[in-house]
């Protein structure tokens, strides 16, 4: 669908009049179809900073079993550290209220059309009608860990969605998993830390800036975190999930990680790490801390 919408974008040229904008707009809004999504409230424990979906999750006990998919969501915010809600993909939170939406919206209808056959009234020049919008998905809170004064930060999540790290505003830094809904570890005495979940080679011998980097398969890797302190000036890497701490790298002030949104792909068919760059903030260089393990 992208890719379509992309192709039609770059083959036709920009338009100077307004009209002409608003003409090609309304073609492409019809000539491609509306995305599905859903919407849901997690706003339960208190307002929301950051928030992810980790995956599906069993549905309730004491409930039939139906076609629909439960999702689990993870959140921090300002008045609890973490938050986890089952996220349902039903809308309806009542058969009444079902009900009365159908109902109302047919009386409604038939009111205005029976009014326009009385009054005779002029037909209005068509216009798109805008959609509306969407009622909120059933989220339903399933635990809550609050710690006062700390608030959540930042949530990182790693690739395949089975642990969260949570930072928060008096250093420390949680490590959720996201299936059992338990901490397993936790560092403190990081200040405004920022954390990124990599992959580093498990055997030190093979871990060298070689053309070979990219000749290792998927078991030569393990997961790691990467804990930026900026406060301390260095960059820790620690093995997943109670493993040692495998690097500590130094780096000057004004530094920041960065991770593409997706892997590069390569014409070589072996497995490509998650890779985690360092910026230096004094000479602007780009580095892979992945080749930094020696």
């Amino acid at each position: 669908m992208l890719q379509k919408w992309s192709d039609h974008t770059g083959s036709t040229t920009w338009k100077t009049s307004f009209h002409e904008q608003n003409d090609e707009q309304d073609e492409q809004e019809n000539s491609f179809p509306n995305l599905p999504f859903q919407l849901w409230n997690v706003s339960k424990f208190g307002s929301c900073a950051d928030a992810a979906i980790v995956g599906l999750m069993p549905p309730p006990l004491l409930e039939l079993q139906s076609s629909q998919r439960y999702y689990c969501s993870v959140t921090i915010g300002k008045d609890s550290v973490i938050s986890a809600y089952r996220l349902s993909e039903d809308r309806s939170r009542s058969l009444v209220g079902a009900i009365l939406s159908r109902v109302g919206t047919a009386t409604i209808s038939t009111i205005s059309s029976f009014s326009s056959i009385i009054w005779r009234r002029e037909p209005s020049p068509t216009k798109k009608a805008r959609p509306k919008p969407q009622s909120f998905a059933k989220a339903s809170p399933l635990t809550c860990v609050k710690d006062p004064p700390r608030r959540g930060e930042r949530l990182t999540l790693s690739p395949s969605g089975t642990l969260a790290a949570v930072t928060d505003s008096l250093g420390r830094i949680l490590l959720l998993d996201t299936q059992a809904l338990v901490v397993v570890r936790l560092w403190k005495g990081y200040r405004d830390a920022h954390c990124l979940f990599v992959e580093m080679l498990t055997k030190k011998e093979k871990a060298t800036t070689s053309s070979n980097y990219y000749g290792y398969s998927k078991n030569d890797y393990c997961l790691c975190l990467a804990i930026h302190a900026p406060r301390k000036g260095i960059i820790e890497i620690w093995q997943m999930r109670t493993g040692p701490r495998l690097l500590t790298i130094q780096c000057p002030k004004g530094s920041k990680m960065l991770q593409p949104s997706i892997r590069f792909s390569s014409s070589n068919p072996s497995y490509n790490p998650l890779e985690v760059y360092l910026l230096n903030g004094d000479s602007g260089q780009l580095f892979v801390l992945n080749q930094h393990m020696s």
